[in-house]
């Protein structure tokens, strides 16, 4: 497999009221979404990423249906782009410095540097899979699991969208107990794998590859006693009564919820759907606009 990777650019400048659901078109087929506010806050630039070449007239027959469901008219429309071809692993281990966030201390295998005495070292290649510790949502995550780790012991998480799977091992090498890490994407998984055999956990993570909470692994391997999802606002949305229904009850001694990868904008959404379900929102931490939340019952 070559590092040369093609990617398509699916994009449109839609009314903002229409922005959710412009979005959720777009995280059915790609790997990355993007929103962006333009003008006075009245229209948002919502683009997409994918591996494929996108099916065009199914793309452009979806915005149509949600911008009339939303009382548009069906004027905006979606532009295709080829994203031209680049080395994306070479450019993103030369943009990947080393980082300390908390106890943890996250570096790629590209660079030698000397470990600081103590810290929990993650030895992590993101490749083609989203996750390095230098995104705000990711950063967050490691953030709480570090303040966690100070007052408590789990013994059965789940990495929820696990990407390059670096919270999967933050928390296999925290607690050194078995960690489920479970994403949609195939490649996803490979680096996951990869990624904790070079870390010495290969026996700790069980990274698997299905839809969400549907996944039979995932299923069997609950109730959780720690969930971490870094994911997007609408998929966490979509996926509160699964998590509360996969999180440790409350006669068993409850779960914690850490949920990542919202814009600081969202984050009262985000709460308010698991909160509808029974949980407790304990802390909300935003950094750099972006927002991590910690939620328990």
């Amino acid at each position: 497999m070559t590092d040369a990777v093609f990617l398509w650019r699916v994009a449109a400048n839609v009314p903002a009221d229409a922005r959710l659901a412009v979005e959720e078109i777009l995280e059915t087929h790609c790997v990355v979404v993007l929103s962006m506010e333009t003008g006075d806050g009245s229209a948002w630039d919502v683009e997409g990423f994918i591996g494929v070449e996108p099916d065009r007239k199914a793309f452009q027959k979806d915005l149509a249906r949600v911008l009339k469901a939303c009382g548009h008219a069906p004027e905006a429309a979606f532009k295709f782009d080829l994203v031209p071809q680049r080395d994306w692993l070479a450019e993103n281990l030369a943009s990947f410095p080393p980082l300390h966030i908390g106890r943890y201390f996250i570096y790629g295998s590209h660079v030698e540097v000397p470990q600081p005495a103590g810290a929990v070292t993650l030895n992590l290649d993101p490749g083609t899979a989203f996750g390095s510790g230098e995104h705000a949502s990711t950063a967050g995550c490691l953030t709480i699991l570090d303040t966690l780790a100070k007052s408590r012991r789990f013994k059965r998480p789940l990495d929820m969208g696990c990407g390059s799977g670096i919270l999967a091992l933050a928390m296999a090498k925290t607690w050194r107990v078995p960690v489920v890490a479970s994403d949609i994407d195939p490649e996803s998984v490979r680096v996951t794998r990869l990624n904790a055999r070079q870390n010495g956990v290969g026996p700790l993570v069980r990274a698997v590859c299905g839809r969400g909470y549907r996944s039979q692994a995932v299923a069997r391997s609950g109730p959780y006693d720690l969930i971490v999802a870094n994911i997007l606002a609408r998929p966490l949305i979509k996926m509160a009564g699964d998590l509360v229904r996969h999180l440790r009850p409350a006669r068993q001694g409850g779960g914690t919820a850490i949920l990542s990868g919202l814009l600081a904008r969202d984050a009262r959404w985000v709460a308010a759907a698991h909160e509808a379900w029974g949980l407790r929102l304990n802390r909300t931490l935003v950094h750099d606009g972006w927002a991590t939340l910690v939620l328990s019952r």
